[in-house]
C-alpha cells in the first residue's frame, strides 16, 4: 500500500483509516482548515477521479489528488473558510458519475436533548431519531443513520451503495451517549444496509439495525431504508372512538391468529398482508369477533418460533409484504370495526449473530451474567431492564406500534419469566435482588413504566399480561401498587377447565371443584379467558381431541365448553381452528384443515361460535359487569352428583341471563332452578340445538317461571337439560 503525505493529517493516521482501524472519521475526512486554506479529504475506493465542485464557482471544479492507492483523495481550496459549501463529483471505475454533498461536511445532527432523554431512558419518540430516516439537510436529500453502540471502536454504515465496505462510510460518535450517527446524501428508499461494528478487541461484527423499519427475511438479514411517512390512514373514526372506550366494561371476543398458517395458497405459499385483508378480515367479521390478536409480527428468521424470537423489533415481518401493506391490513380492520392486538415480546431475544446479542462486542442489551441474562428453557437472552437505554428501546418500541401502526393492544408475552429471577431455575442458578428476594425489581419497574406511558400516550388502547402465577395486582393501577396492565390472561381457568373437560363425564362429579374454583378469584383482576395456541401443540392435542367419548360426544363436549366459556365472567379468546373443531394439532407450516367445514358437525360448531359471538355482543349481561361480583351470582354450584352448575349473569340495567351446564350425556328432564324474578325466560343459547349438530333437546323457545320457592328464591323454572350442553335463558322484561 502506497501512502503520500497530507498536509493536515499524519501518514500513519491515513494508514489506520484505510485499513479500517480509525475511530474518528470526521478527524480525517471532510473539510479541514490547514493554515489559510481548506483541505477536503475523501475516501472512495471505487472512484477513478474526484472533483470538488464549489457552490460559488460550479463551473471551476477542483481535481482532487489521489493520496493513497486504496482510494484516499485530497484537494486544497486556497483561502477558503472551513464551512465553504461544496459537492463531490465522483467518477467511478465503472464509468458512472455521481454528484453529491460530502457526508463529512455536516456537523453533529442529533441534538443534546435527544441524547439526554435517551440516556435517561425517557425518549418516547426515539424511533423518530434512531435507525434510518429519509431526511433533507440544507439542500441535500438522503438518509440519516443513528445507532447506539457505546463500546464499539468503530461503527460504519455498509450496504449495496458502498459495496459493503466498512471503510467507506464510518460514523461519528457522540461521546455523551455512545450514539453513532451519519448522514448519507443521495441515498434513497429501498437501500439495503447494516452496521459494521469493530469491537474493542478488534473483532468485526455485521449487525442489522435495531431500529430498522423494514428487514429482509430468512437467511438474508439486511435492513432496508423505508419511509413510514407516506401512508395515508383512513381509520380516523375508529381512532377517535377508541379514545373513549372503557374496555373492562365492553365486549371483547378475540380471534387469535398466526398469519402464516391461517390459510395458504394452493402451493402452500403464505398469504400476503393484502390478501389477508381480503380473506381473514371478512371471516372475522362474519364470525362476529370484536378483535384479532396476531402472534408476533415483528421480524423473526425462525419459522418454528412462531414469531416469539424477534430479531428486528421495529420491523413487521417482510414474509407477508412491506410495512405499508401491514398498515393497510390494520386500516381495513379498523374501518370494519375490528380491533387489532399484537403479541409483543420484551422478555427475551434470540442469539442470532446479526441481531441484538453482544451488539457492540459487549453484553449491551442483555445481562453479562448468564444467571441473569439467559433463558435456559428457550436458549434466548434476557434484556437488562436496569439499563436506561434498554428500557427506552423497549418502551419506545411499544409506543412505535401504537403510533405508527395504530395497534389497539399489546399482549405482553411471558410476563412471569420477567417478574421472577428464579423463573425455571434451580437453587444456585439465579442471583437474588438487593433485598435477597426472587422478584426482578428492574423488570417490575420496566413493566409499570411501560403501562403508564402507553396508557398516557394513547388513551383507549389495552395492554394484556400473559402471566401464569398468582402475582397480585397485575391489572391494578400502578398508583395503587399494581403493574398497571389492562387485562390478564386467565391461565388458571384455562388449565382447570381443560382438565375437567378431558375427564370422562362419569367421573366429573369427583372433579366439581375444578369448575367452581375460578369464581373465587374471577374478579381480582380484569381477566381474559383464553384457549390459546399454547394448548394445542407439542402433544397437547387440539381442543376437539382433548374431549372424551365418541365423535358425537367430543363435539357435544366442545360445544358445551365454548358456550360455557362465553357465560363465564371474563373476556374471550379462541385460537384459530378451535372455532370449527380442527382435529389435528396446529402446524405452523401449513394451513388449517378448512375442508372440515364441509362436514355438518364441524360447520355446526362454527355456527355455534358465530352465534355465541353475536349474542355476546348484543347482551350487556355477558360483559358489562365482567370485573365485579355485581355481574354474577351462583344459582347452584353444589350439584356435583349430576355434574350440573347454574349461575346468573347480570347487566347494570338489570338484564338477567340464566346459564345452566349439564356436563354429562344424560338428559335431565324437569330440572328445577330457583330464579330471582318472575317472568318468561327466553332461550338464548342451546349448544345441543340441531343446527349446531346436537340432539335438539330443549325448552321450545323458553319457560315461564312458577311461584314455587326453590334454592332460597321465591320463584323457579322447570327446564329440560340437554346432554353435554350449555343452555342460556334471558328474562324478558
Amino acid at each position: 500500500m502506497k501512502t503520500f503525505e497530507i498536509a493536515g493529517v499524519p501518514r500513519d493516521e491515513v494508514r489506520r483509516f484505510v485499513t479500517g482501524l480509525h475511530s474518528d472519521p470526521f478527524r480525517v475526512l471532510g473539510p479541514h482548515k490547514v493554515g489559510d486554506d481548506v483541505e477536503i479529504r475523501v475516501f472512495c475506493p471505487d472512484a477513478r477521479a474526484i472533483e470538488i465542485v464549489l457552490d460559488r464557482e460550479p463551473d471551476k471544479p477542483i481535481l482532487a489528488e489521489r493520496i493513497d492507492e486504496e482510494g484516499f483523495f485530497c484537494a486544497t481550496v486556497p483561502g477558503a473558510e472551513r464551512e465553504i459549501p461544496y459537492s463531490l463529483r465522483i467518477r467511478k471505475r465503472d464509468g458512472s458519475e455521481e454528484l453529491m454533498r460530502d457526508p463529512y461536511q455536516f456537523g453533529p445532527i442529533l441534538g443534546d436533548i435527544d441524547l439526554h432523554l435517551f440516556s435517561e431512558g425517557q425518549h418516547w419518540k426515539i424511533y423518530e431519531k434512531f435507525g434510518a430516516h429519509l431526511r433533507t439537510i440544507g439542500d441535500a436529500s438522503g438518509v440519516y443513520f443513528a445507532v447506539w453502540a457505546p463500546n464499539a471502536q468503530r461503527v460504519s454504515v455498509v450496504g449495496d451503495f458502498n459495496n459493503w465496505d466498512g471503510r467507506v462510510s464510518p460514523m461519528r460518535k457522540l461521546l455523551s451517549a455512545g450514539v453513532w450517527e451519519l448522514f448519507l446524501p443521495n441515498l434513497k428508499q429501498g437501500a439495503h444496509y447494516k452496521f459494521e461494528i469493530r469491537t474493542q478487541t478488534g473483532a468485526v461484527l455485521l449487525k442489522s439495525d435495531p431500529f430498522a423499519f423494514f428487514s429482509q427475511h430468512g437467511k438474508s438479514t439486511a435492513s432496508l431504508v423505508y419511509d413510514l411517512e407516506r401512508y395515508t390512514w383512513s381509520d380516523a373514526e375508529w381512532m377517535e372512538a377508541r379514545q373513549k372506550k372503557n374496555w373492562p366494561q365492553s365486549p371483547i371476543s378475540t380471534y387469535e391468529v398466526h398469519l402464516g398458517s391461517w390459510r395458504r395458497k394452493e402451493d402452500n405459499q403464505q398469504l400476503t398482508y393484502l390478501e389477508l385483508a381480503d380473506t381473514l378480515l371478512p371471516y372475522v367479521l362474519e364470525m362476529g369477533y370484536t378483535h384479532i390478536e396476531l402472534l408476533p409480527v415483528a421480524e423473526h428468521p425462525f419459522e418454528g418460533s412462531w414469531g416469539y424470537q424477534v430479531t428486528n423489533y421495529y420491523a413487521p415481518t417482510s414474509r407477508f409484504g412491506p410495512p405499508d401493506d401491514f398498515r393497510h391490513f390494520i386500516d381495513k380492520c379498523h374501518q370494519a370495526g375490528i380491533g387489532v392486538i399484537m403479541d409483543w415480546v420484551p422478555a427475551h431475544f434470540p442469539k442470532d449473530a446479526h441481531a441484538l446479542a453482544e451488539f457492540d462486542g459487549t453484553h449491551l442489551f442483555e445481562h453479562m451474567d448468564p444467571r441473569q441474562g439467559e433463558h435456559q428453557d428457550w436458549g434466548t437472552l434476557i434484556f437488562n431492564y436496569g439499563r436506561n437505554e434498554v428500557r427506552n428501546f423497549l418502551i419506545g418500541n411499544a409506543l412505535f406500534w401504537l403510533d405508527k401502526y395504530h395497534i389497539d393492544g399489546l399482549r405482553v408475552d411471558a410476563v412471569a419469566s420477567m417478574l421472577y429471577l428464579d423463573y425455571s431455575r434451580k437453587p444456585g442458578q439465579w442471583v437474588p435482588n438487593i433485598h435477597g428476594g426472587r422478584e426482578n425489581l428492574d423488570a417490575i419497574y420496566f413493566l409499570k413504566r411501560f403501562n403508564e406511558v402507553c396508557y398516557e400516550s394513547f388513551p383507549g388502547i389495552i395492554t394484556i399480561a400473559e402471566e401464569s402465577t398468582a402475582w397480585p395486582g397485575v391489572t391494578r393501577p400502578t398508583y395503587l401498587g399494581g403493574l398497571g396492565f389492562g387485562f390478564k390472561w386467565n391461565m388458571g381457568w384455562m388449565h382447570d377447565f381443560l382438565h375437567y373437560m378431558s375427564i370422562d363425564p362419569v367421573y366429573r362429579r369427583y372433579h366439581h371443584g375444578n369448575i367452581t374454583f375460578s369464581l373465587l378469584y374471577a374478579f381480582h383482576e380484569n381477566f381474559i379467558l383464553v384457549l390459546s395456541h399454547d394448548e394445542i401443540v407439542y402433544g397437547k392435542r387440539s381442543l376437539l381431541s382433548k374431549m372424551p367419548g365418541d365423535e358425537w360426544q367430543k363435539f357435544a363436549n366442545l360445544r358445551m365448553f365454548l358456550a360455557w366459556m362465553y357465560g363465564h365472567p371474563g373476556k374471550k379468546l379462541v385460537f384459530m381452528g378451535g372455532e370449527f373443531g380442527q382435529s389435528n394439532e396446529w402446524n405452523h407450516d401449513t394451513q388449517l384443515d378448512w375442508e372440515l367445514l364441509e362436514l355438518p358437525r364441524n360447520d355446526g360448531l362454527r355456527r355455534l361460535v358465530q352465534h355465541l359471538n353475536y349474542t355476546y355482543k348484543q347482551e350487556p349481561a355477558f360483559w358489562q359487569l365482567d370485573n365485579t361480583y355485581d355481574g354474577f351470582d351462583w344459582i347452584d354450584f353444589h350439584d356435583a352428583d349430576n355434574s350440573v352448575v347454574s349461575f346468573l349473569r347480570k347487566s347494570r340495567d338489570g338484564d338477567i341471563v340464566v346459564f345452566i351446564v349439564n356436563a354429562t350425556p344424560v338428559v335431565r328432564y324437569n330440572y328445577r332452578l330457583g330464579v330471582p324474578e318472575p317472568g318468561f325466560y327466553r332461550e338464548l343459547i342451546n349448544s345441543d340445538a340441531e343446527t349446531y349438530g346436537g340432539s335438539n333437546v330443549g325448552n321450545l323457545g323458553g319457560v315461564q317461571s312458577e311461584a314455587s320457592e326453590w334454592m332460597g328464591r321465591e320463584h323457579s323454572i322447570l327446564i329440560h337439560l340437554p346432554p353435554l350442553a350449555t343452555v342460556a335463558l334471558k328474562l324478558e322484561k
